[in-house]
């Protein structure tokens, strides 16, 4: 390792950049960024180079650079001319008299080298290859940016306004690292990174004032895993996916996202089929309630949304009633998952402008529904868990006034590489959903919309 990562408080220190082009300014702003004072030597300095270097009451002078330029006690000094022999005479100057010295577009010559910053303020990443490769650096930036919330620099301050209050509360350094590995894991962190800081405030300092009790607290993240395919899990859900400790999930999570879990969770299914619940849905309720109550981390993972026929609501209420914390991060439903997989855009200027979800789950063997209603122009409608009940929910918007040569398709385990769009009639779509043994879990999407499959699919998986 060639170079020494520091963070430099360069508040109030000086800087000189020689040269006076684009380089040269974005080298000065980020001094200035720092709180450092810049002056500029160049020929022909850049005139928002000027109007930078006033507004930290530095100077500039248009000329050529000398040796004796260095002597005025700076604390660095870059190099950012269009001409090599003047910046190697300036880091030949730099060295002579212990200066640290940059060098644009040559490491050889550089004590100091500027990384590219991430900056959570006041938290910041500093991201360097020893200029080896800026194009490396800056890929390993955009990959990065991505996983670090821009909230991170709120936490960032949280944390630091009540660490001396922390360290007078718990003054046992084991315990001050599990008490924050707890806040910085959990739901006060979260809430502060989701924008609800005043609320996450007040939790701390509860947390603070009873430490004991904060640590056997538990809480609940209610996370939507989405359609199947784990791509879309969202960056939230992923993130919170590793903190939990137990995992309750159910039939329409796919293995694939199972498979991305850090090993050691807890692992509990909990997953309904028709006519096979391995837990009824109030056992699942108490269940959250339990594994908090023990102060676990749990996730509850659904696919698609938890809040589209997924019973979430149901869940929260029960963790609320027992004053359990808990957190819902919404995932791609499977409505729009599968119906984007599929080309089938659900609303569309010239054939739906609005769109209706309903179940269609049998309920002692029949689909009870506002029939009427639900056929309508220019609507698009979309049934979940409508398999076994195809050939009745069908019958019945015929019935009711729809036409039966309406477009109509089945998606089956959309999103995933077994996804299969079975596109026909109203009137014919039972038939052939029977001849070809489609499997749950599946999507039906009736309207004129389903004409656009055709010329706008776009994922083709295996067959």
């Amino acid at each position: 390792m060639k170079y020494l990562p520091l963070m430099h408080d360069f508040s109030g220190c000086r800087c000189l950049v020689v040269g006076g082009g684009k380089v040269a300014l974005r080298r000065a702003q980020r001094v200035m960024d720092a709180g450092g004072t810049v002056d500029v030597i160049a020929i022909d300095p850049l005139p928002e180079i000027c109007g930078l270097v006033e507004q930290c009451a530095g100077k500039v002078e248009s000329r050529a650079y000398v040796t004796d330029d260095i002597d005025r006690g700076y604390h660095l000094v870059v190099a950012a001319t269009d001409v090599k022999a003047v910046n190697r005479q300036v880091a030949r100057d730099c060295n002579r008299r212990s200066v640290l010295v940059n060098v644009v577009d040559d490491s050889s010559l550089c004590d100091v080298v500027f990384p590219i910053v991430i900056d959570r303020d006041p938290a910041q990443i500093a991201i360097s290859s020893g200029s080896a490769s800026p194009q490396f650096s800056r890929l390993l930036r955009d990959r990065i940016n991505t996983f670090v919330p821009h909230g991170y620099g709120r936490l960032a301050k949280l944390f630091g306004k009540y660490r001396r209050r922390v360290n007078r509360k718990i003054p046992v350094i084991r315990d001050r690292r599990i008490f924050w590995n707890k806040v910085v894991h959990g739901y006060i962190a979260e809430g502060a990174l989701s924008g609800n800081y005043d609320q996450a405030e007040s939790q701390l300092q509860s947390a603070i004032s009873d430490p004991e009790h904060f640590r056997a607290k538990g809480e609940v993240y209610l996370v939507g895993a989405g359609p199947g395919d784990p791509d879309l899990l969202t960056m939230r859900a992923f993130r919170l996916l590793q903190q939990a400790e137990t995992i309750l999930y159910d039939r329409l999570v796919s293995r694939e996202i199972l498979d991305r879990l850090e090993a050691g969770k807890e692992l509990v299914y909990v997953g309904k089929q028709r006519a096979n619940h391995v837990l009824p849905q109030n056992d699942i309720n108490e269940l959250l309630v339990r594994h908090a109550l023990r102060g676990r981390r749990v996730a509850r993972l659904k696919g698609g949304d938890p809040f589209i026929f997924g019973r979430g609501g149901e869940e929260i209420e029960t963790l609320a009633e027992n004053g359990v914390p808990f957190q819902v991060i919404p995932g791609i439903s499977a409505a729009n998952g599968c119906a984007s997989y599929s080309g089938i855009p659900l609303t569309h200027r010239d054939h739906a402008q609005s769109v209706r979800f309903v179940t269609g789950q049998l309920q002692n063997g029949t689909v009870n529904l506002d029939w009427k209603n639900l056929v309508a122009p220019g609507q698009t409608l979309v049934f979940y868990m409508g398999l076994r009940g195809l050939p009745i929910i069908c019958e019945k918007l015929i019935e009711h006034g729809c036409d039966q040569d309406t477009p109509a398709a089945v998606i089956e385990k959309g999103t995933t590489l077994d996804q299969k769009t079975h596109v026909s009639t109203l009137k014919q779509l039972p038939g052939l959903v029977e001849k070809s043994g489609v499997q749950a879990p599946t999507l039906t999407i009736v309207g004129s919309v389903v004409t656009l499959h055709a010329s706008l699919q776009w994922f083709h998986p295996p067959q």
